[in-house]
């Protein structure tokens, strides 16, 4: 992403708005607000919500691939730390990026803001205006009604990173890392809710499959951006499980529009018998689900 040859100086600055800037975590200046605190500072109070939304993950993971060929895999869903190490990461990798992020969101809040003032909700299956044009999607949601003064931009946004140990080689994981860094704070911006979840395959025969839940919208914390230093290359790679995980987690929520993101260098690899073939009509499927 290149910043526009017209854009001035102060065409990065999405908002002088303070409780808009603290409230996405970012300084005056629109770089990542540096905080000191740690996981080890948390309260018990905090610690166990903590550890209870872990189980919900857990449980709400497991129900989703009940019915799959992934049923029988062992799986855990981790909630990573972080440290002043990812901290001082963080700041380095997104210094370069928050000014074209800023202008690029600079650029999308007007159109968010109209179609939060705009009298009508557009693309509903029943309503009270016919939209013609809307027929060639052939989804069935041709109409149009009034819409509440307090609704959203009705946007989810996913992205799924392959924590495989190919991800090591010719800087793909941190061109996965500024990848994520960008959407992230982009979404922050325009208030958007975002998941960001990586995985891997085989850690340990009573760890089959591991998935790292970075950010989650229904837990949102502004220390999230310091979690996603912790991606890495790992192990294998179960796409279509870690897929079906996240599709999942979309499906069920309440914005009409939801968009999946999946970063991954290569085919799915896992142990024993999941490849070649097997792998591909797995991911073939899991796509058309």
């Amino acid at each position: 992403m290149k910043k526009s040859a017209d854009s001035d100086k102060s065409s990065s600055r999405v908002t002088d708005d303070s409780a808009h800037i603290e409230r996405t975590g970012l300084g005056d200046d629109g770089s990542p607000t540096y905080h000191q605190t740690n996981p080890e500072s948390m309260s018990e109070v905090e610690k166990q919500k903590e550890r209870d939304f872990r189980k919900k993950l857990n449980q709400d993971a497991r129900a989703v691939v009940s019915d799959s060929i992934h049923k029988k895999v062992k799986l855990i869903v981790h909630r990573p730390d972080y440290d002043q190490e990812d901290q001082q990461e963080y700041v380095r990798l997104s210094k370069e990026l928050m000014p074209t992020v800023k202008e690029i969101a600079r650029k999308t809040l007007p159109y968010l803001e109209h179609e939060v003032s705009s009298d009508f909700a557009r693309n509903r299956c029943y309503g009270s205006k016919f939209q013609a044009e809307s027929v060639a999607y052939r989804d069935y949601r041709y109409f149009a009604k009034k819409r509440p003064p307090t609704e959203s931009p009705s946007l989810v946004v996913g992205i799924r990173v392959d924590e495989s140990a190919s991800m090591s080689a010719f800087g793909r994981l941190e061109a996965a890392k500024r990848a994520v860094i960008a959407v992230y704070e982009f979404c922050q911006l325009c208030d958007i809710p975002v998941l960001i979840y990586g995985d891997t395959a085989d850690v340990s025969k009573l760890e089959q499959m591991s998935i790292f839940a970075y950010t989650d919208f229904d837990k949102r914390d502004a220390h999230d951006r310091y979690r996603l230093m912790r991606i890495r290359a790992r192990s294998n790679n179960r796409d279509g499980m870690a897929l079906r995980i996240m599709a999942e987690r979309l499906a069920v929520s309440p914005q009409q529009t939801k968009l999946l993101i999946s970063i991954s260098d290569g085919q799915p690899k896992a142990m024993d018998e999941y490849t070649g073939s097997y792998a591909v009509a797995d991911m073939k499927q899991t796509i058309e689900e």
